[in-house]
């Protein structure tokens, strides 16, 4: 059976694909440091050689260790949100979708990953899945989608957007086959040809799965803007119909009736596409609804970037590593305790293993031949060196709260007696406002996935 294909559509897919990369690599970054892999970034050693920060911190004799300060402080502000929940009325006509789906749990995650990423993106669609029919929301994981780039944060520029999907050969054929065991077939000789999987994992799919690509585009067509003013109705057309309109205009004529009124007009509707790694199209529709199933937000999308939340205390989180690892190193180096004793007047029946043991078996020998004088053993007991490490990461302990926004108050540490309840109130007040536009901007998106669920099951409710 012949599949078409549309390899155009899957060009300018992979070319919006592309322009998110540094998106994706960066989010990556910043979700290792959340949790903890905060040694990875490449730096060069002495003979240019690229290696990661941990390897260059052993290679120098001393233990990356990390102070995860980052996680605590997305934690902090999640809390927050899901405190704030609680508080919030949900519409009577939302309230079966938010139990459905859970929402409140998807959209705790949700903002974590806004934090983490800058990206906020759901997928709403309608359907028969595991739990019956109705309204699915679902969180869309930003390593797997692509949008062409745009400007406006409210999205209004968006042409282009989609997502890849990972599916089993089954699922495939259940999905795109459409009941017609030929297509089935022509879909399972598809995805055996190995040169289908090769490319980059925007073409190739883990875990021996079949890579699809849904792509929504905006695009036009002609069509007839009518007006029937005899019925007090607007509606639109195809061009073809045009002979349609005239005949029934004649009719109407002959009758003493007033005639539909029709102009040229172009018209904007939302296409998807799925498609095959080599472009095969798989299924193709128009939405119902004249719109993509994505809300999206990025933060704060300034002149198209993105720069999220956590990116603002990287460097300190870094810097706090740094200092951790140089005071252990400087403790860790620091003679204590050492034993000077002249190899000259070691006794023959004792080994200087026996003598390390009796005289401190946590301490080290050293032996030495002394240049003048006869001098016994000698106790070498030196202090750590204040070279203002301590102070630095004191500092730095305090500019990752005063950067992040997130004070201590707001973060729940206990309060000092010396300050008032009043004060604290106040502390944690301002640490809020401090993050209010992180919060409104979360909340607009929610506000608008709202929107497109109502509007969703109101089209179906017509329907």
């Amino acid at each position: 059976m012949f599949l078409p294909k549309n390899e155009r559509v899957l060009a300018l897919a992979y070319k919006a694909w592309q322009y998110g990369e540094s998106l994706r690599s960066r989010r990556n970054r910043y979700k290792q440091y959340t949790y903890g892999e905060q040694w990875n970034d490449l730096v060069s050693d002495e003979h240019g050689n690229i290696i990661t920060e941990g390897e260059l911190a052993l290679k120098d004799g001393k233990r990356p260790m990390s102070n995860n300060l980052i996680r605590q402080l997305v934690k902090c502000v999640v809390g927050r949100f899901r405190n704030s929940l609680y508080d919030n009325d949900i519409p009577a006509l939302l309230k079966p979708i938010y139990n459905l789906n859970n929402l409140n749990e998807l959209d705790s995650r949700m903002l974590e990953e806004f934090l983490i990423s800058g990206c906020a993106i759901q997928r709403i669609s309608l359907g028969n899945l595991r739990k019956g029919d109705g309204v699915w929301v679902e969180n869309v994981n930003p390593s797997h989608f692509f949008v062409n780039a745009f400007n406006d944060p409210r999205g209004w520029d968006i042409e282009m957007v989609g997502m890849t999907h990972s599916m089993s050969i089954t699922e495939v054929i259940m999905r795109f086959s459409g009941g017609d065991q030929a297509k089935a077939n022509a879909l399972r000789q598809l995805y055996s040809q190995d040169e289908i999987q090769q490319g980059g994992i925007f073409f190739k799919a883990p875990n021996n799965c079949c890579r699809v690509i849904e792509v929504w585009t905006l695009e036009s067509k002609e069509s007839l803007l009518c007006h029937d003013i005899h019925h007090g109705e607007m509606f639109m057309t195809d061009l073809t119909c045009r002979s349609l309109l005239d005949h029934e205009n004649s009719i109407r004529k002959r009758n003493d009736m007033k005639e539909i009124i029709s102009r040229w007009h172009i018209n904007t509707y939302w296409q998807c596409r799925y498609l095959a790694p080599d472009g095969t199209l798989l299924d193709s529709y128009i939405s119902p609804i004249n719109a993509h199933p994505f809300v999206i937000k990025l933060y704060p999308l300034i002149d198209g970037e993105v720069h999220p939340f956590v990116e603002d205390v990287i460097d300190q989180q870094r810097y706090i590593n740094r200092l951790i690892v140089m005071i252990d190193h400087i403790m860790s180096t620091s003679a204590k305790g050492a034993l000077l004793f002249p190899a000259n007047q070691r006794h023959e029946s004792m080994s200087w293993e026996q003598i390390a043991s009796q005289w401190a078996k946590s301490d080290s020998v050293i032996p030495y031949n002394p240049s003048s004088g006869n001098p016994g053993p000698q106790q070498i007991a030196a202090n750590n060196t204040n070279i203002g490490a301590f102070e630095l990461l004191s500092l730095e302990m305090k500019l990752f709260e005063d950067v992040s926004g997130v004070s201590s108050a707001l973060m729940g540490k206990s309060n000092t007696g010396t300050n008032g309840s009043a004060l604290y109130e106040s502390q944690i007040k301002n640490a809020t406002i401090a993050l209010a536009d992180i919060f409104e901007t979360f909340n607009h998106f929610r506000e608008e996935r709202d929107e497109r669920m109502c509007f969703m099951m109101q089209n179906v409710a017509l329907k």
